[in-house]
C-alpha cells in the first residue's frame, strides 16, 4: 500500500499533471487562460503523429509477430464487449434511455489517446520498458466498439430507422469512423514508424523524442480547462452516472490486465493494455454519435468521459493500474 502511495505521489507530482491541474484549477476559478483552439489542434496532431510513429518503430524491432497478431484480436474483442458491459451497467444503475447509454457505451469501449500518452510518459519515468504494438492495439480498439454501440442501439426497433443520415450503418458514419483525422493521422504514423524503422527514427528523434513532455504539459493544461468546463455539466448527469465515470474505468482495467497476463505480457505492456481498456474517447466517438445517434445528448457523454473518467484515469488511475500490473504480472 505504501508503494502504491508513493508511485500515486510520483505521478500526481510530475509535470504533466500537475498542469493538468493547473487547467482545472484556471478552468473553476475562471481565469481568463486559454490556449487557442488552432494551438490545441496543432499539439493534438502533434501528439497523435509522435506516438505513432514511435510504436511504428516500436513494432518494427519487435521479433513477436504471432504475439502480435493475437493482441490485435484481443484488442479488438475488448473492445467490441466492453460496450456491451457498459450498456448492461448503465441501464440498469441509470435512467438513461437507449439511444445515450448506447452512445455512452461505444464512449467506454474506444480508447483516449491522451491517457495512452500520459500513460507511457508515466512508464517512462518509472523506467519501466513497453513494446510499440501497444499503440497497434489502441488504434484497433477505434472502431469496434463504435460498431457495438451502434448495433446495442439497434435493440429499439424505432431507431433502426433512417432518419436522413442513410441509417446508422451508412457510408458517412463508416466514413466520419474510419477516416477521422485522428484515426488516419494515428495509423499513417504508425505504418510510417513501420516501414522506416531505425533509419526514419534516426532522422526525426529531434522532433518526436525531445519536445515530445513539453508539449504534453501544453496540451493536457488545456485539457484541464476543457474538463473544468465539463464539469459545470454534472448537475445534469446525476450521481448514478458520475459513479459510472469512476466504477467503469476499474472494472475495464481488471479485464486489461487479466487479459494482459492470459497473453504474457509484461508489466509495461500489461499496464499500457489496462489504460486503453480503462479510458474513453471524447474525439472519434463523439464524431461518430453525431452522425449515426443524433437522439443521443452528446453533452452527457463526452462530460462523463472527459470530466470524470479522464481526470480520475490521470490524477489516480494510471498509477493504481501499473501498481497492480506489477502485483498480477508474474
Amino acid at each position: 500500500m505504501s508503494e502504491l502511495f508513493q508511485t500515486s505521489l510520483t505521478n500526481l507530482f510530475s509535470p504533466m499533471v500537475l498542469f493538468f491541474v493547473l487547467g482545472l484549477m484556471a478552468g473553476r476559478l475562471h481565469s481568463d487562460l486559454e490556449v487557442p483552439e488552432a494551438i490545441g489542434k496543432g499539439l493534438s496532431l502533434y501528439l497523435m503523429l509522435a506516438i505513432g510513429f514511435k510504436g511504428g518503430v516500436g513494432l518494427a524491432q519487435n521479433a513477436h509477430g504471432e504475439l502480435v497478431a493475437v493482441a490485435m484480436l484481443a484488442a479488438f474483442a475488448l473492445s467490441f464487449l466492453l460496450p456491451v458491459l457498459s450498456y448492461s451497467l448503465l441501464r440498469l444503475t441509470t435512467r438513461l434511455d437507449i439511444p445515450n447509454a448506447a452512445s455512452i457505451a461505444a464512449h467506454y469501449g474506444s480508447t483516449s489517446v491522451v491517457t495512452f500518452v500520459t500513460a507511457t510518459a508515466f512508464l517512462s519515468q518509472q523506467k519501466v520498458a513497453f513494446d510499440g504494438y501497444l499503440v497497434a492495439m489502441m488504434a484497433v480498439m477505434e472502431t469496434p466498439a463504435i460498431l457495438s454501440g451502434l448495433l446495442l442501439a439497434r435493440r429499439d426497433q424505432a431507431m433502426a430507422k433512417t432518419r436522413g443520415n442513410g441509417g446508422m450503418l451508412s457510408e458517412g458514419v463508416l466514413r466520419e469512423v474510419l477516416l477521422s483525422g485522428s484515426v488516419f493521422l494515428l495509423v499513417g504514423s504508425l505504418v510510417i514508424g513501420w516501414a522506416t524503422g531505425e533509419k526514419g527514427m534516426a532522422a526525426i528523434a529531434p522532433f518526436v523524442e525531445a519536445p515530445f513532455n513539453g508539449i504534453l504539459c501544453l496540451f493536457l493544461l488545456d485539457m484541464g480547462l476543457l474538463a473544468a468546463r465539463r464539469l459545470s455539466d454534472f448537475r445534469a448527469v446525476g450521481p448514478a452516472l458520475v459513479a459510472f465515470g469512476f466504477y467503469m474505468p476499474l472494472v475495464g482495467a481488471s479485464l486489461g490486465i487479466l487479459t494482459a497476463r492470459i497473453l504474457g505480457m509484461p508489466v509495461g505492456d500489461a499496464t499500457l493494455l489496462a489504460v486503453l481498456a480503462a479510458s474513453a474517447s471524447y474525439i472519434v466517438v463523439p464524431a461518430a454519435m453525431r452522425l449515426a445517434l443524433p437522439q443521443a445528448n452528446p453533452s452527457i457523454s463526452v462530460t462523463l468521459s472527459l470530466g470524470v473518467t479522464f481526470s480520475f484515469n490521470v490524477i489516480v488511475g494510471i498509477p493504481l493500474y501499473y501498481a497492480v500490473a506489477r502485483f498480477v504480472i508474474p
